[in-house]
């Protein structure tokens, strides 16, 4: 790995050698019998950082606060719920949309805790993969680092696109609901896209100081709109005929087959919502190099976002069960944005469109989030030799010690997987399925090659 030996000898001669074993990290050093030495008194979360192979480059500005505000605006529970309606209420009905939250976030639970474990063991940007090479039997590191790594940088690249494609979505759909005689264009979106990524380079290229206090605005933001909505929506619904029975919403009844599959496997498919919507808590690992006492601090940021994650979408997952009517209207209706359309469907016109702008502002704190975690993803990589160009992506900004060349090369990988959407839906769908999928290959399950 580059940088393994960063530090040089200084001056006068005199050098520390970081003891890997007493600090009580993983490293590949421990395999290669390779002494970690650095040229000056280094503070407790430097000394482990060394002990893995690197060199401290970021500001230690993130706490565990600031770190856990990350990955749950990633998360952006209400909003990528949102996003992605179409697959479990459309594949599976209310039931599945039910359970499914329930079984596939318990699963997730346990990735969590596993990851949360290596992270407290091995805090650094490329955790994931570096993990895979530690961990995997003799032999099959460098195969289970590359596989993770690769799977891991696709996931994080697809993220802002992603986010993005859907918030640009949004956007235009609260338009058409204000404007009726107005029609979306696929280039409109994209524009609106592109716009979307330009700013939010901006805002994320800052310090980690700022970014940290934006996103626990983010967080806040989340919070607020999913309390809105899991009341304001169940009030609206009042005045329809009923809401949806608990037969509907808990037992086979409620299962509706939106697929040509066995409904078992359009359950399954539906678990697509569940692993975007939860596939952020892994963002404090990427972030452990800008946080404080990371071996702590990172673990746990992992363990809450997860854990809230499942338990604050739950509520969100069973009101939209109780309380959508017409599921043909909301996942395949004239305005193409399902929450748009539930929102429209139980609040009318003027409150439906006040909900949905809402939903707007939290999604867009998602996108920020997306941004942040990629970057660095991109960073550790390329600070290894991984990428075409790592020379320029490893650059660390002088003034805002933040990896700006390699979120700038992330916005601009995104805006050109964007244009897929002038192909087709399914086609710009399968980058944000690719997404999905790949950033739960991890290293625990490459260890039983």
């Amino acid at each position: 790995m580059a940088d393994r030996n960063a530090s040089v000898i200084s001056e006068g001669g005199r050098r520390h050698v970081v003891d890997v074993t007493a600090l009580g990290v993983t490293s590949v050093l421990a395999k290669t019998h390779e002494d970690a030495v650095i040229d000056h008194t280094a503070d407790a979360d430097e000394r482990v950082l060394v002990a893995l192979g690197y060199k401290q480059e970021f500001k230690r500005d993130f706490s565990i606060w600031s770190c856990f505000s990350v990955s749950f605006s990633i998360l952006g529970i209400l909003p990528s719920i949102a996003s992605t309606l179409t697959y479990n209420l459309a594949y599976s009905g209310p039931a599945g949309s039910v359970w499914g939250w329930i079984i596939a976030s318990v699963l997730i639970q346990f990735v969590a805790l596993s990851m949360a474990e290596l992270c407290s063991s091995m805090p650094t940007a490329g955790g994931l993969y570096y993990a895979s090479a530690v961990l995997a039997p003799e032999g099959w590191g460098p195969l289970a680092s590359w596989v993770t790594g690769w799977s891991n940088f696709l996931g994080q690249l697809t993220g802002p696109v992603s986010v993005g494609y859907a918030l640009a979505y949004m956007i235009l759909t609260a338009a058409a609901i204000g404007n009726p005689d107005y029609t979306i264009q696929t280039w409109h979106i994209y524009l609106t896209l592109l716009l979307i990524l330009f700013v939010s380079g901006l805002i994320t290229m800052q310090s980690t100081k700022i970014i940290g206090r934006i996103n626990i605005v983010g967080t806040w933001i989340n919070l607020i709109a999913l309390v809105i909505f899991v009341i304001w929506l169940p009030v609206g619904a009042i005045n329809k005929p009923k809401f949806q029975s608990n037969e509907t919403v808990w037992t086979s009844k409620g299962f509706v087959n939106g697929t040509d599959w066995p409904i078992g496997f359009a359950t399954l498919m539906g678990f697509l919502s569940v692993i975007w919507t939860m596939s952020g808590y892994d963002a404090p690992f990427d972030l452990s190099e800008e946080c404080s006492n990371a071996n702590v601090a990172a673990p746990r940021a992992i363990v809450m976002t997860a854990q809230l994650g499942f338990y604050l979408g739950f509520p969100v997952i069973l009101v939209v069960a109780y309380c959508v009517t017409d599921i043909d209207d909301v996942v395949a209706g004239t305005l193409g944005q399902p929450m748009g359309a539930l929102c429209l469907q139980v609040l009318g016109p003027k409150a439906g469109l006040a909900m949905f702008a809402i939903n707007i502002v939290a999604q867009y704190c998602v996108e920020l989030g997306c941004i942040i975690a990629g970057s660095r993803v991109i960073y550790a990589y390329s600070r290894d030799g991984a990428l075409p160009g790592s020379k320029w992506w490893k650059q660390v900004n002088k003034h805002t010690h933040t990896p700006v060349n390699a979120l700038w090369f992330d916005l601009a990988i995104n805006a050109l997987l964007g244009l897929l959407m002038f192909a087709s839906p399914v086609a710009i769908g399968a980058v944000f399925s690719i997404g999905a999928i790949v950033l739960d290959i991890e290293p625990g399950n490459l260890r039983h090659l």
